[in-house]
Formats: C-alpha cells, sequence, structure tokens
C-alpha cells in the first residue's frame, strides 16, 4: 500500500510545492527591477549558506548544531525519498543513507522542541510551536518505511494499521516541508532564504566583506519614486529578503529602540512588510507586537495593505520608522542577513521628500543644512572659532599635506571642541604634516541622509567632492565616526574615493610607529563604549583597545560591546525626531556602564559624548579618546620621527 501512495504523494507534492514557487516569484515581482547576477548568484548561495549564513548562526552552539542536524538532514532526507519511494530506487546502500540522515534530523528536531517548551519571549510562536512536531513525523516517518528497502525489517511488517499511521506521518511531514516552503508557513523562509542569498541586495556582504554604505536615489530620473511609498516600490529582492525571515526575534532582542519601548520592532516590522507583499493583514502574526507606549499604537490585526497600497497608516506608523537609530544591531544579529535598516531609510525616503512629513525638530535641521550647511542653523563663519588660538593651517593655502583633519559639525559644539583641540595637540606632538578645510568644509550629510532627504544629502556631498578635488592628500582623518563612514563608504558613488580613517585608527597608528611620547594612565578604572558607525558600519574594535592599552588601561568590558554593543541613541537622526519610549537609550547604555564598575567612559564619537553625558548624575565621566591621549602626552625627552617619515596605510582601515 506504501509503495503505492508515497510516490503518489510525493510527487503530487512536488508539483503544488512548484506552483506555489510560481505564485511566489510572481509576488516578489511586484517590485522594482534591481540588477543580480541570476546565475551566479545561484552557484555561489550553498557557500553563502554554509559560510556566511552559519557565521551568524554559530553565536549560539545550541541553535547552530541544531540547525545543521535539522536543516541538513532535511535537506538531504529529501533528496533521498524522491529517489527510495518517489522513484523507486530500493537499493540498500541509499535505504541506509536515507535512515542515517533522517535519524539525523529526527534527533534535530528533537532537540527543537526542547527549545520551543519554553521559547525565549523574541521568539515567534503559532505555527513556529507546530514545526518541530512535523519535521518528527517526517523524518521518523520515514525512517520507519524505509528499513524494509535496507533489509532491516521484512518488506510487508506490521499490516495496515502501521501503514495507516505512517501514511498520516508522511502526510503530515510531506505537507509542511514541500507545500510549508513555498505555499507558506514557517518552512517558507527556506525556500525564499536560500533565494535571498542567491540574489542578495548586498553581495558584497559574502565571503568576509562589509557593505554598510546606503544607495543612492537617481534623482533625476523622473519614473523611479522618491523612496518607497507602498510595498510594489521596494525593488524586488528587497521583498524576497522581507519574505526570508525566520521569525527567530534577534533583531528584536538587540534593537535599543525595541527595549526603550519606542514602537518599533524590527522582526514585527519586516513581517508587516511580508503581509503587504501578499496582501491582507496581521491578524496570524504570533511574536511580540510594537511597543505601545501609554496603551496607545495598533493593537495585532489593525495593521494591514496590499503591495499596491501605501505603507504608512496601513502596515506600519510613521514613529516606528522614526523611532529607528539606524545603529545596524538589526542587521547584525539576522542570521537571514536582512537589510532592515535600508527598508526604513527608503520608506523615511518618501515621507521627507514626498510628503515633507519629518517629525519634530526634522524640518528644521534639514532647512538648517540647506541654508546654513550645519544642522544647528549657526552661522557658517563661526566654524572655526574654536580653533582661533592654534594656529592651524588652512588646505587653501598648503594646497598638499599628508593629513586632511575632517572637522565635523561638532566645530559648533562647545563640549567636542574638547574633543577637537586635544586631537590637534596630539597631532602636533607627533609632528604631523596636517591641515583643515576651514570655512571650506560642510555638513558630511549624515544626518539629512539618515532623515531621508537624499536631495540635501547629495547637494552637501557634490559640494564637498568639488572643494576636496583642488588639494592633494594622502588621507582624511576625522573624530566623527558618522562622517568617517559617509567620506569612506558613500561619497564613492559620487566619485569621491578617499583614504578615511577614524581618529582612533591614526592614533593606533601613531603610538604604534612610535611618534607620541606617552606617560600611562593611573587611578581611574576605564571601559569602553563601541560607536555603531566605527564597529558594526566599518568594523573598527581593535584600534582604540589599542590606544587605550598603550596608556596602560585595562578596559573592563560591558556586557554589550564589540558588534553586540547598545547604541547611545544619538545616530540616525533619532535625538532630531525625538520619538518618546519608556526609557531614555542613553540611559540603558549608562546602566551597562554602571554594571562594570567603571569610574571614566572612554568614547571615540561626538554623538556617544553627547549621548552619554546627557545622562542625570551622578555618572562616571565621559571622556574621548583623543583627551585621553592628549592627557597622557609628556614633555619630549627624545627626538620623536616626523609623521612624514613613517610608513602609510596600504589602505583604508
Amino acid at each position: 500500500m506504501l509503495n503505492t501512495l508515497l510516490p503518489i504523494l510525493l510527487f503530487a507534492a512536488l508539483a503544488l510545492a512548484v506552483l506555489g514557487a510560481l505564485r511566489r516569484v510572481s509576488l516578489w515581482r511586484n517590485g522594482r527591477a534591481a540588477k543580480v547576477d541570476l546565475l551566479g548568484g545561484l552557484l555561489a548561495m550553498p557557500k553563502r549558506y554554509m559560510v556566511d549564513l552559519h557565521h551568524v548562526v554559530a553565536r549560539d552552539k545550541y541553535i547552530a548544531n541544531t540547525h545543521v542536524a535539522t536543516a541538513g538532514g532535511a535537506v538531504a532526507s529529501i533528496v533521498l525519498a524522491i529517489l527510495v519511494h518517489g522513484l523507486g530506487w530500493h537499493n540498500r546502500v541509499l535505504g541506509y543513507a536515507l535512515l542515517l540522515v533522517s535519524a539525523v534530523m529526527f534527533v534535530g528536531a528533537i532537540f527543537m522542541c526542547l527549545r520551543r517548551r519554553n521559547p525565549p519571549s523574541r521568539l515567534s510562536k503559532g505555527p513556529w510551536m507546530r514545526l518541530p512536531k512535523s519535521l518528527l513525523a517526517f523524518s521518523g516517518s520515514f525512517f520507519i518505511v524505509t528499513l524494509p528497502v535496507a533489509g532491516v525489517l521484512p518488506v510487508n511488517f506490521g499490516g495496515w494499521l502501521l501503514a495507516i499511521i505512517l501514511g498520516i506521518g508522511v502526510l503530515w511531514g510531506v505537507c509542511e516541508l514541500f507545500l510549508g516552503m513555498t505555499w507558506g508557513g514557517p518552512m517558507k523562509h527556506a525556500f525564499a532564504g536560500a533565494l535571498h542569498l542567491a540574489w542578495h541586495r548586498r553581495p558584497e556582504r559574502f565571503g568576509g566583506g562589509r557593505s554598510t554604505g546606503l544607495k543612492p536615489l537617481d534623482l533625476a530620473d523622473n519614473t523611479a519614486p522618491l523612496g518607497v511609498e507602498k510595498p510594489k516600490d521596494f525593488t524586488w529582492n528587497q521583498l524576497l529578503g522581507f519574505d526570508a525571515c525566520v521569525q527567530c526575534g534577534k533583531c528584536e532582542a538587540a534593537c535599543p529602540a525595541f527595549a526603550a519601548g519606542q514602537p518599533l520592532n524590527p522582526k514585527k516590522l519586516i513581517q508587516d512588510m511580508v503581509v503587504g507583499l501578499a496582501g491582507g493583514t496581521d491578524a496570524h502574526f504570533a511574536g511580540s507586537p510594537y511597543p505601545s507606549l501609554g496603551g496607545q499604537g495598533k493593537p495585532i490585526g489593525e495593521h494591514g495593505g496590499n503591495p499596491h497600497q501605501p505603507i504608512v497608516n496601513g502596515l506600519v506608523d510613521a514613529d516606528t520608522l522614526w523611532s529607528c537609530t539606524t545603529c545596524r544591531a538589526c542587521v547584525e544579529e539576522c542570521p537571514m542577513m536582512i537589510e532592515h535598516v535600508d527598508a526604513i531609510v527608503d520608506m523615511r525616503r518618501h515621507l521627507t521628500l514626498e510628503k515633507g512629513a519629518t517629525p519634530n525638530k526634522g524640518a528644521e535641521v534639514l532647512e538648517n543644512l540647506i541654508a546654513t550647511d550645519n544642522p544647528g542653523g549657526f552661522a557658517p563663519g563661526g566654524r572655526m572659532n574654536w580653533a582661533a588660538d592654534l594656529n592651524l593651517d588652512l588646505m587653501s593655502h598648503k594646497k598638499t599635506v599628508d593629513v586632511l583633519f575632517w572637522v565635523g559639525d561638532g566645530a559648533f559644539d562647545m563640549r567636542n571642541q574638547r574633543t577637537l583641540r586635544a586631537f590637534v595637540k596630539v597631532l602636533k606632538a607627533a609632528k604631523v604634516d596636517f591641515a583643515v578645510l576651514g570655512l571650506e568644509e560642510r555638513d558630511s550629510g549624515d544626518v539629512a541622509r539618515r532623515l531621508g532627504d537624499e536631495a540635501t544629502f547629495q547637494m552637501l556631498a557634490r559640494r564637498n567632492i568639488q572643494t576636496l578635488a583642488q588639494y592633494e592628500f594622502k588621507r582624511i582623518v576625522t573624530c566623527d565616526p558618522h562622517s568617517f563612514h559617509v567620506l569612506k563608504n558613500e561619497y564613492g558613488a559620487f566619485d569621491g574615493h578617499y583614504v578615511v580613517q577614524h581618529h582612533s585608527t591614526y592614533l593606533a597608528e601613531l603610538i604604534g610607529n612610535g611618534a607620541l611620547n606617552l606617560g600611562q594612565h593611573t587611578g581611574t578604572s576605564v571601559t569602553y563604549h563601541d560607536p555603531c558607525y566605527l564597529g558594526r558600519y566599518n568594523g573598527e574594535y581593535q584600534a582604540p583597545r589599542d590606544v587605550l592599552r598603550a596608556l596602560g588601561i585595562e578596559v573592563k568590558e560591558m556586557v554589550r560591546s564589540g558588534f553586540r554593543s547598545r547604541c547611545c541613541g544619538g545616530g540616525g537622526g533619532a535625538p532630531i525626531t525625538d520619538i518618546p519610549g519608556k526609557q531614555r537609550i542613553p540611559d540603558m547604555r549608562m546602566d551597562d556602564i554602571r554594571e562594570t564598575g567603571a569610574e571614566l567612559v572612554a568614547v571615540g564619537c561626538p554623538q556617544c559624548t553627547a549621548m552619554l553625558e546627557g545622562v542625570v548624575e551622578p555618572r562616571p565621566m565621559i571622556k574621548d579618546i583623543a583627551e585621553l591621549v592628549a592627557d597622557a602626552l609628556l614633555e619630549d625627552t627624545a627626538p620623536v620621527k616626523p609623521a612624514a617619515a613613517r610608513r602609510e596605510p596600504a589602505e583604508a582601515h
């Protein structure tokens, strides 16, 4: 009986799965065109799955091992089940192979069941609670029906009752795996996820690469939408990426806005985009909702839309988008490598460029950038007031230098001026050949771009690139990770290609080359706060710690440090849009700091300095790395090699 039913069941399920796949592809094709290497991506997909994806998954050994057993066993079991029971290749070797892989899959599914007995709150429940049982049914049933093929049991064992029970088990498992992969359900991530890895929006991320710069809008194309208003305005491979979400909630657990009670949950946001892709409501979403301050906000079941309806006020509320600090913690943690921040900024672009709906002080800041080239609206002529007594060389006078010091808009902030002056002191002590742009420097455009004002960003970028083209320099160094990131990773799209370094990287180089005569830090215990735009965006975690170690400082690391550092709350224009929550993100970060018992926090970003110093006292002291180095400088007791004689970096860090 089973020998007759199994081939029918398997090939019927395969046919329905193919129909489902065609349907899903038609849903993705609602999106705009995107340039991808179709064949090359497919060929690269196995390595991306086995190496890049599992590099992220392997951070949780339990889940990594479980996933290898379950997913690997499932793929092998499906292939062998089709060969043995579908095509009737009743070969003993194939039979034993199917027994082995189905047993491995069964063990993996058991560990999934144990995980789901008391799942973390970040995990979606609902159909996901059914999945381990479905995998057990599939692997267990195929294990038993394969025993006669392997010669372990006689061909006609068990009788009709066992055949019926096994048939139900096979049907259950086959429906979950074959149909669920393309028609919907927990296994959908397997089909969409594989193709998402093949045709990823950022293929540069694979093979150990890093890709964090926002994609530019073609403002000259009058046919292209300015940002994303409706789901169909996303590119088709962005829609595919949303469909790949496994609802593990790692993005939710990492998100500072979610933890602060602001109305953003990155997992729910992606699932809302999936609803918009297929049409309907979020009534069946079985995870954590958006935080709802004061009981206000839409409950589950009231978010809905379709590919052709506006996203905001249908699928999501505007405050959800403006809550994001663009810290990329969600992207860093996502095992499916989904690009949440790209999607949020794309939707912000529509609100800002088409609707003029940037909240709170957003419109004022954008107007200031256009009128005065700085977000605070300060008179441009005051940009160099902080250095009135420092006799700094200007690029307009020198024309050619080793280092162009990009000051940034911290020049207008009295607290950050201390950092700038400290860094200048260090550069002079190291006898570095450097100069500044002075009044020729404009805002880098970071804030405008994160707020969705691509037009203002591109205007500022092109003006800065035009200015920089007049001069010769070996590298740009800046104390601001946001300017560092934009100059290094986003100006290239407009033919602005430079070697750019954060000041912590350059300081580590100067110290390593023996250019500075430093004393040792004594007394105060120190922890270090990783800026998002230096760490997660650019992968620089070591240089700041090397500088602190050179000062004799043993860093007392926070639990959330390195790539898991908690955002200070100052990125993405968050202090400007100022969406309320149950607590402030910098207060949460200060709690992380207090847990270390450190008396001083070393930072490397003016935004981080401002946000952390905004926490009410008592709290630890905040000092930039440049200030710590400047404090440790000793009077020269021996000649120091001039900076020009030291080796230059082969590439930007």
